[in-house]
């Protein structure tokens, strides 16, 4: 039986800890969920708060104990970002680790599920985008790999900031998309958290049949509007076995985020939260690492409240944004298409305008990033074209280590057999080629990574020395 939430009296020593968790873990825990306990001290001068509610009397003044860049969970790799100037988008990432991995203990985890939260304070809009756990990405640092060992990189090698700095990192330049903060949220975190609220509302479209953790039987969920206990709701976003695997799996966790906040906002359980927001510090600190600070976190909390459900934009990156493969030791992997998954990240994150790849340095360094074996096929029909090509690429950094002829074409074509988006890009932009003439044929035993097939349109106009 879920149990409700009571007034409970809080020592007076963890009154600071207990403020910092509340705030982070209910803003983290779903786009635009109101952060309760920090609305009584920011509005503390007023008989009432946002929404009409009574503010909360607390015994002796809480604000002055707090150190504003204190974290929910310290912890000597977590460094700060900038302080948030309040109008600029904040971007969240929200991550949950393998079960098999975090339950075994024996070292550190994958991630399991990987979801990006944003809110623009100007258009007063929110985003939610997750993210595929088998989607390959170049690691800052590493070989590329599936992005879901970003995190198990970080913490293996001790990277600076550990493994959510590593993901953070891995995650912004694979979408494009700045990211400022990072969640690392357990399950028993998950689950404590939604049986404090009694439960999240769910409307279940078709049977699934789910598995919970622990000694409880599998079970089927039936059609409908249902209440799914912390386990339930749990079972319920992590299912990969039914109609759809990981794609329709990320579906789920979105309804479940989104559960989260209706249940909060439309059943009228902010009076509750705001009195027990020390009650549910000491249910879920355990459970929670972030390096959002308790200033930026206020803001968010506030900005949350002003947000409608209708403006909260969603999408997942699915079948259609990537190509299915195998890496070079043969796992499953997920091939992005850079152009489909940008087409997608701007409709949900871009205000105006496109955003662009956040790989640091200029098109020619992110190409060296990658580190591309590039080979050049020749069918332009003029003889000396590809090795006055070879030489002129490796000058500007690339590594075209095979030339060959090919089939007449008469235009040029770029073939990414692995997985080099920063490299077609670069190229694509010297040589002229349309995304149209980038091909992308999956092939981690290819001689080489990225093949240029030359075209006569390259003999005819091009920017050879």
């Amino acid at each position: 039986m879920m149990r409700r939430l009571n007034p409970l009296p809080f020592i007076r020593a963890n009154r600071r800890a207990a403020f910092i968790g509340a705030v982070v873990f209910l803003l983290l825990a779903a786009v635009a969920i109101p952060t309760a306990y920090s609305w009584s001290l920011y509005f503390g001068s007023a008989p009432t708060g946002l929404f009409g509610l009574p503010n909360i009397a607390l015994q002796t003044p809480v604000a002055d104990q707090v150190d504003s860049q204190d974290l929910i969970q310290g912890s000597p790799d977590i460094v700060l970002p900038p302080a948030w100037d309040g109008a600029e988008r904040v971007t969240i990432l929200i991550m949950g680790l393998d079960y098999r991995d975090w339950s075994s203990g024996t070292g550190p985890s994958r991630t399991d599920s990987m979801m990006l939260l944003s809110v623009d304070p100007v258009s007063k809009t929110a985003s939610m985008l997750s993210i595929p756990r088998d989607l390959w990405a170049v690691i800052p640092g590493f070989t590329p790999n599936k992005i879901n060992t970003a995190y198990y990189f970080g913490e293996l090698y001790k990277v600076p900031g550990g493994g959510p700095e590593l993901a953070r990192r891995t995650v912004e330049q694979t979408i494009g998309v700045p990211i400022d903060y990072y969640a690392q949220i357990d399950f028993s975190a998950f689950v404590r958290f939604i049986n404090l609220l009694d439960g999240v509302k769910i409307n279940i479209p078709e049977p699934i049949r789910v598995d919970p953790l622990g000694e409880s039987p599998p079970r089927t969920l039936q059609p409908g509007v249902q209440v799914l206990s912390g386990e339930l709701a749990l079972a319920y976003a992590r299912d990969r076995h039914s109609d759809g695997g990981d794609f329709a799996r990320a579906q789920r966790q979105q309804q479940i985020v989104l559960g989260i906040r209706d249940r909060i906002m439309e059943f009228n359980l902010l009076p509750g939260l705001v009195a027990n927001a020390p009650a549910i510090y000491a249910e879920l600190s355990s459970g929670i690492r972030t390096n959002l600070s308790l200033t930026d976190a206020i803001q968010l909390a506030v900005l949350a409240t002003q947000i409608p459900r209708d403006e909260i934009e969603y999408g997942v990156i699915g079948e259609q944004d990537v190509i299915y493969g195998n890496s070079p030791d043969d796992l499953a992997i997920l091939i992005p298409i850079p152009d489909r998954i940008h087409a997608l990240r701007d409709r949900i994150f871009a205000s105006s305008g496109a955003l662009s790849p956040l790989t640091p340095g200029s098109p020619a360094e992110r190409m060296a990033a990658e580190a591309p074996v590039i080979g050049i096929q020749d069918g332009s029909g003029n003889s000396s074209l590809a090795a006055r090509t070879q030489t002129y690429l490796n000058s500007l950094g690339a590594q075209v280590t095979q030339v060959s002829s090919g089939p007449a074409s008469s235009q040029t074509v770029l073939v990414d057999h692995i997985g080099r988006p920063h490299t077609l890009a670069f190229l694509a932009e010297l040589m002229g080629i349309p995304a149209s003439r980038i091909l992308h044929e999956f092939d981690p035993n290819h001689a080489y990574e990225v093949e240029i097939r030359l075209g006569s349109d390259w003999a005819n106009n091009n920017s050879l020395p």
